[in-house]
């Protein structure tokens, strides 16, 4: 997963820090920074997908997959579909 964070829709809500502080977090004005750059390490998607969800801005954005740009196709529904115990 990679993703964006638009600093200048950001309103310093600071929810984002909140959900997933190593990754945004807050200057001396109380705005968010992306830290580590775009790329998110698989255990730390569930908490960067809440601090997205849960913006009131949507201030951060998730970026296409490099992988479908180079002709890779996407996934299909039963691939994406979560795997049940």
């Amino acid at each position: 997963m990679k993703i964006k964070l638009d600093r200048t829709l950001c309103d310093g809500f600071g929810i984002c820090a909140k959900h997933a502080p190593e990754h945004f977090p807050l200057d001396d004005w109380g705005y968010a920074s992306l830290a580590g750059g775009p790329a998110i390490a698989s255990t730390d998607e569930g908490a960067v997908t809440r601090a997205l969800l849960d913006c009131p801005v949507h201030a951060i954005t998730v970026l296409p997959d490099s992988n479908r740009m180079n002709g890779e196709p996407a996934a299909t529904a039963d691939e994406a579909r979560p795997q049940s115990l």
